[in-house]
């Protein structure tokens, strides 16, 4: 399920960004990418922490109903208290902020996923591994936003309806969340709440929240303020892309996480490191073919998703692909091993110093660089997560980094390049090159590591 899931969030940009762009232009999109990034903030302060630590939280009480039933309700009325406050400052720096208000209805109309996000209680139904009903749902609402996407979006001037059916999706998700959530929880109160207990571990949380939000969205908000639209627009493009990839990348992830908590709540511990072996194998193996190949082919696959009026969007894209893999290992380190361990600190310290250095990048790098040197910094930020917390847990995470057989990777992905470089040259369109090259690219890095007995890969053929 979680597969359909990834792949459903690789496809449907597939078919809605080449549409978009096109109309909206680089101007249109990035007057969407600013204010989404804006209202991340009050959407991060609304949610506390509470998509992570909730998962773990109620992972570890899975079994027992009265229990979860506490926790759940004890959670959502944290999440909904802090999203009227979040809103509350919404309006405010609308009404003292020049740039926020110039694209004030814009802001309002996606603020709409602040309170959405937080009767939609997606870290239950992700904790009590739910993902049939997950799936379903979403592939239903990504539809229904794909035909409204048609219907309504045909004029650069869509842009807030463009920006409200991007939240349509999440926002009926929540909705059909809370009414389905009877089903697992009761309803009425259950008495003896705790909220105390909760705020320690949640401000930890909202802290590295905190942290990798400014990291991820900070390079598009200071190009908002310090560059223009088109600027975020080509930086957005190329950013699109990386999400894109970094979610399948990161897939095994967000399945692993209730499942690794409830471990270690069970004492499983040789359960727990034989998942955190496979899942750096996953993420290695699956992130050092995807950043070359978008390496390589950044200037066909932003032509054709984008246009050719996004083709200041390259550079950035090429700059950015290598945090395809930080991001992969970090997210096993730190999501995967260290937080179900409930050892998040250790996470959060390097998030901090991953912020810190984005901040500093960014303001060096943007008034000269612009998209590229938010890339740039980007990248740094990624890098400088990695190395912290390597540096910090490498006696945790030495096991996980051993399993991975990185001398099969390189004469693969050497023998992968070689055999799809001479599309580039071919007098075809983007989509052809895009095609043939992908499937000669990833034909030979798989026949290759399965010719070297890659233990990973081996295994996965056997089963």
């Amino acid at each position: 399920m979680n597969t359909i899931l990834t792949l459903s969030a690789f496809l449907f940009p597939l078919i809605t960004f080449p549409y978009v762009s096109r109309i909206l232009l680089p101007a249109g999109t990035g007057r969407v990418s600013f204010a989404t990034s804006v209202v991340s903030y009050f959407a991060l302060f609304a949610q506390l922490g509470i998509p992570t630590y909730g998962i773990r939280a109620c992972a570890k009480v899975r079994d027992d109903r009265t229990e979860l039933t506490r926790v759940v309700h004890e959670l959502f009325v944290i999440n909904l208290v802090m999203s009227v406050f979040a809103y509350m400052l919404l309006l405010l720096a609308l009404v003292c902020v020049p740039r926020l208000r110039m694209e004030k209805t814009l802001i309002l109309v996606i603020s709409v996923t602040v309170i959405f996000n937080a009767i939609g209680m997606e870290w239950l139904y992700r904790a009590l591994e739910q993902y049939t009903f997950i799936t379903v749902r979403s592939l239903i609402f990504k539809v229904i936003a794909l035909v409204f996407l048609f219907l309504l979006v045909h004029e650069p001037e869509d842009v807030a309806v463009y920006g409200g059916i991007t939240c349509f999706a999440a926002s009926a998700s929540s909705v059909t969340n809370f009414l389905h959530a009877h089903n697992y929880i009761d309803m009425k109160p259950v008495g003896g709440y705790c909220f105390r207990r909760h705020f320690k571990p949640v401000l930890v949380f909202f802290a590295m929240s905190c942290a990798t939000v400014i990291y991820t969205n900070l390079d598009t908000v200071m190009l908002g303020f310090m560059k223009t639209d088109e600027d975020v627009g080509y930086y957005h493009a190329a950013v699109k892309v990386k999400t894109i990839l970094v979610s399948v990348v990161t897939s095994l992830g967000t399945v692993l996480l209730p499942r690794l908590s409830y471990y270690v709540e069970q004492g499983k511990q040789q359960e727990f490191e034989r998942l955190a072996k496979k899942a750096m194998n996953f993420v290695v193996l699956l992130a050092m073919p995807m950043m070359l190949y978008f390496i390589l082919f950044a200037g066909e696959g932003i032509r054709f998703l984008s246009g050719s009026a996004f083709e200041n969007a390259v550079l950035p894209m090429q700059i950015i692909m290598p945090t395809l893999l930080f991001i992969g290992m970090t997210n096993v380190m730190g999501i995967q091993v260290l937080v179900p361990a409930g050892k998040e600190k250790m996470v959060l310290v390097s998030e901090i110093a991953g912020a810190v250095t984005d901040l500093a990048a960014n303001a060096l790098l943007i008034p000269k660089l612009a998209s590229a040197g938010a890339a740039t910094g980007t990248l740094l930020a990624e890098f400088v997560v990695w190395t912290v917390q390597f540096a910090a847990i490498k006696y945790v995470v030495k096991k996980p980094y051993e399993q991975v057989r990185w001398l099969c990777l390189f004469p693969a992905l050497t023998a992968a390049a070689a055999s799809c470089f001479w599309v580039k040259f071919l007098a075809a369109g983007y989509f052809v090159k895009l095609v043939l090259s992908a499937v000669l690219f990833f034909g030979v890095y798989f026949m290759v590591l399965l010719a070297v007995k890659e233990p990973f890969v081996t295994e996965r053929r056997r089963s």
